[in-house]
């Protein structure tokens, strides 16, 4: 839309807000203009009839149909080393179109990401996802999208700030909890169960807005590892935008940090969808449905001997069997629990005589730790570099899915064993009882390389 096709106007004053909207339902008077909380005089659900009054009207937001987002954005790349803050940043500048009749979803990206060799920082794609999948453009060759894409989507058609307070509304568990403070302010909470999701939304009770609204689930992108996220929405700097008190800027929380920022630049409401924008290839789309994501099996096609007793097999992280006269070492168990089960079953057929001594894990980057989880609640004896040990330790005792019980750490396993990063000049000696290398610490990473072979092998290709 042309800038000058509305009059943004930010809500500055609340004051103006509790005028404005103060009554719902039979003319039930409100009292929020002291900030006190006027929903506990209603029920849950007039609670939330009274928020989306605040944002307009329900029938406002019902009458949205499609929207078209022009977004600038940041986001924190905790998984490339969580120990590391101030962490590493990726940029991007999205044109979103949401079809939310249609349960669709078109995003234009171009992004600028921080870790790129020289000149080549900057990329484009295109991404859809509709009912029936997701790919990454419209030809069939597109690769398809993967499962956080898609869940990324379904997350917006059905708790984004135009469809949230609806959602809740419809939900038949929705509940009062108490009171939280959010920006020194108590805020009431409505909370409810979307497919199987904890929602809680944070109510401000100044102006009736939805200022934040949290889900506890695991999600299917970096944070995988992490098991159960806590993650908080917060939504500021509210405009009033084609009749609709709407949102511009979108912080991001999970576990209590800073994940992404992202500001609206343009909106447009009910704009003729260009129909050619969601036209993927059916194929590629049921591609992404089928897609395993991090739960992905161990493949041990691409085995290689670097050396007698030394198989590395490889893969978007590698991982490495080293047979000893006492027993079996694993160098890297990445990925997630069903690869590391196929691994160390791996490791049981070629040597079905020897034990695994040690799993020795050599990075912080969360996918190169996936497995980790595993290892310990099978017992395996596992080593991680000392300045890791932190990371480690609570990702193992960080709450996890039910799904995942099978691998749930109990208190008196044989835990983590660290080990030293001993220097001479910048480089290191680890000897221990279970491997014989040459190390160097960069970042969160070791790097090996095996005495008496010619390759060298740096943490980014082992784990």
């Amino acid at each position: 839309m042309p800038r000058s096709s509305t009059v943004p106007t930010t809500i500055l004053s609340t004051t103006c807000i509790a005028l404005l909207f103060s009554g719902i339902a039979g003319g039930t008077p409100v009292k929020a203009s002291d900030g006190t909380s006027a929903c506990r005089e209603l029920t849950p659900k007039a609670c939330v009839e009274h928020a989306m009054e605040a944002m307009g009207g329900r029938a406002k937001l019902e009458a949205i149909h499609t929207l078209e987002l022009d977004v600038i954005g940041h986001t924190e790349l905790m998984e490339q080393s969580y120990r590391q803050a101030p962490f590493i940043t990726s940029y991007e500048r999205d044109r979103i179109t949401v079809d939310f009749s249609g349960g669709r979803m078109s995003e234009v990206q171009h992004s600028v990401w921080p870790e790129s060799d020289p000149g080549q920082a900057e990329s484009d794609a295109t991404l859809v996802t509709t009912p029936q999948g997701g790919a990454y453009g419209l030809t069939q060759n597109s690769p398809p999208c993967s499962e956080a894409d898609l869940d990324s989507a379904k997350e917006t058609l059905a708790l984004g700030p135009e469809r949230l307070l609806l959602t809740a509304a419809a939900a038949t568990d929705l509940h009062f909890e108490p009171d939280e403070t959010l920006r020194s302010t108590p805020h009431t909470v409505v909370a409810f169960q979307w497919h199987s999701t904890p929602v809680r939304i944070l109510l401000s009770p100044f102006t009736q807005l939805p200022d934040a609204v949290e889900t506890v689930r695991q999600f299917r992108d970096f944070w995988y590892f992490w098991g159960d996220v806590r993650q908080r929405v917060y939504w500021d700097n509210w405009k009033l935008l084609h009749g609709i008190v709407y949102p511009t800027n979108q912080i991001t929380e999970r576990n209590g940090k800073l994940l992404s920022s992202m500001q609206i630049l343009d909106l447009d409401v009910n704009k003729p969808l260009d129909e050619k924008r969601f036209d993927i290839d059916p194929k590629v789309a049921q591609r992404s449905l089928q897609n395993p994501g991090w739960d992905r099996a161990f493949k041990p096609d691409h085995a290689k001997e670097l050396a007698p007793g030394v198989t590395l097999f490889a893969g978007s992280w590698n991982a490495t069997i080293i047979e000893q006269t006492d027993g079996v070492v694993i160098l890297e168990t990445p990925i997630s629990n069903t690869f590391t089960e196929g691994l160390l079953a791996q490791a049981k057929k070629m040597y079905p005589n020897e034990a695994v001594k040690a799993v020795l894990t050599t990075s912080d980057s969360w996918p190169h730790v996936g497995g980790v989880r595993y290892d310990v609640a099978q017992g395996a004896p596992t080593y991680v570099l000392d300045l890791n040990r932190p990371l480690l330790d609570g990702c193992l005792l960080h709450p996890i899915p039910s799904n995942l019980m099978l691998c749930s750490f109990i208190p008196g396993n044989p835990i983590l064993g660290s080990y030293p990063q001993r220097r001479r000049s910048d480089w290191g000696i680890i000897e221990s009882c279970f491997i014989l290398c040459v190390a160097r610490r960069r970042k969160g990473s070791t790097w090996f390389t095996f005495p008496g072979t010619v390759c060298s092998m740096r943490a980014t290709r082992w784990c």
